[in-house]
Parts: structure tokens; C-alpha cells; sequence
């Protein structure tokens, strides 16, 4: 499964991503996350410090991955690939170091060949974080063109579901089969019964609720990696939100 996390900015993407690599891992699926934003801050959330964070290789610009290309998966993750503690493997395709450095498509189109079928012998699960905002699936080829699933993280406001309903559009533009919404931060009791409503009333399909928890605020605040046993209502959400997208995707 090809996997894409999107969303409006902070709505939490990053944790969600961070959470389903953990919880695919667990379930014995081999994991390549690949962070696609210009601030990258994925290999935080799946456990790396700071300074291993920084220290994750920036995968070449335009590079083409496959048999036909510059180099092969294999080849590729070897010398770009970092572990991390939760038991996937990190990739990071772009990172802003200076200021009028130029647009950062050249690493849109690595992320896209890679998705094509590159990593199929490599992972179970390839997932990636993108960027905030939905300017990546209108660049040339779409970034995400070759994923299976669109996964659109909303918090529980009017803006967040909306997000996700201009969203639809767009991915089914670019052929990607499925997408879904998926609820992040519920606090009120009400939470869910608001997305459950408003994604109905503009047509986007709801995969799950993520509850809000003291514990996944806590480790955003310091740094740290969330894990599994730390928030179990949320993982059980996570499990839950799997199970859905393997059902989607057969």
C-alpha cells in the first residue's frame, strides 16, 4: 500500500503519520516512511533526536528510481534510508536550508518515481507526510499520482473538513483511487458526532476519529517519540483506521 497523509496545517498529520508507521510495524509490515516536507520534522515524531533528525541524507533532486532510472530501491535506501525506533525506515525527500535556494519540485519528482513501483519489493507500506495545503497534488505529475490512498488529517473545525472536501476533487484528478478523511483531536463529546455530520453533508468519507490525549500533546511539546503504550485509546483508533484501509484496498 501506497499511502499519502495530507491536511491543513496543524492538523496533526505528522503524529498521524508517525502512529500508523508504529502501528503498521507492529503488525509485522515493513514500513518506508518518506517525509516530504520542507520542514521535516517525521523522524521527531517516529523517535530520532534532534540532531539524528538533521543528520537524515536529503534525497537527491529528480533523481529516478526503478530499473529504468538513476538508481535502484535497494540502492537507494542504502544510502539515503535512516531506522527509526519505532522499526520503520525514514527517507527524507526535501529540506529547506537556505533562503532563495529555488522551488523544491525536483524533490516532488523523486518522491513520484519512487511511488510508481520502485519500493514494491522493499515495503509493505510506504507512507508519506506531505506538506500542509494541497499544492502538491496540482505540480506537474501530481506527487502523489502513483499512491493508493489519500489520507486527509482534519481537526474538528468547519475549515478542517472542508479541507479535505477540495481535496476529493483533485486526488480523483489524479487517478489515485481512494481517499478518506480522518478526524484528529476530538475533545468535545460531541466530536465525533461533528465530523460524522459535516463529512457526510459535503461527501467525504470518514475512516476514523483520533481522540485527543493529554499524552500525545505532552510528547509534542518535548520532542519525544509517542508510542503505542502511551495513548492507548488513540492506537486503538489507529488499529482501526489500518483495518479500514485494508478493507478499502482489499
Amino acid at each position: 500500500m501506497k499511502l499519502g497523509v495530507v491536511g491543513k496545517g496543524g492538523a496533526g498529520k505528522t503524529t498521524v503519520a508517525a502512529l500508523l508507521a508504529e502501528a503498521y510495524v507492529a503488525e509485522g509490515r515493513r514500513v518506508v516512511a518518506i517525509d516530504t516536507d520542507s520542514n521535516p520534522n517525521l523522524g521527531i515524531s517516529m523517535g530520532l533526536s534532534l540532531e539524528e533528525t538533521e543528520a537524515v541524507p536529503v534525497l537527491p533532486r529528480s533523481m529516478l528510481v526503478g530499473v529504468q532510472g538513476d538508481v535502484t530501491a535497494d540502492e537507494l535506501i542504502g544510502e539515503y534510508g535512516t531506522d527509526t525506533p519505532v522499526g520503520a525506515t525514514l527517507l527524507s525527500a526535501i529540506k529547506v536550508t537556505e533562503a532563495g535556494a529555488g522551488c523544491t519540485c525536483g524533490g516532488h519528482a523523486t518522491v513520484r518515481s519512487l511511488l510508481s513501483d520502485a519500493l514494491a519489493d522493499r515495503a509493505d507500506v510506504t507512507l508519506i507526510d506531505m506538506e500542509a495545503g494541497l499544492e502538491h497534488l496540482s505540480r506537474s505529475g501530481g506527487t502523489l499520482a502513483h499512491a493508493d490512498v489519500l489520507l486527509v488529517v482534519m481537526e474538528p473545525s468547519r475549515k478542517g473538513v472542508l479541507t479535505a472536501a477540495r481535496t476529493l476533487p483533485l486526488a480523483e484528478e489524479l487517478g489515485i483511487p481512494f481517499t478518506v478523511g480522518l478526524g484528529n483531536k476530538a475533545k468535545r463529546p460531541d466530536d465525533r458526532r461533528f465530523f460524522e455530520d459535516l463529512c457526510a453533508e459535503h461527501g467525504v468519507p470518514l475512516a476514523g476519529v483520533v481522540p485527543h490525549d493529554d499524552d500525545v500533546v505532552a510528547a509534542g511539546r518535548t520532542g519525544r517519540c509517542l508510542t503505542a503504550s502511551s495513548a492507548p485509546a488513540v492506537r486503538a483508533e489507529i488499529d482501526a483506521v489500518i483495518a479500514h484501509l485494508d478493507a478499502l484496498t482489499g
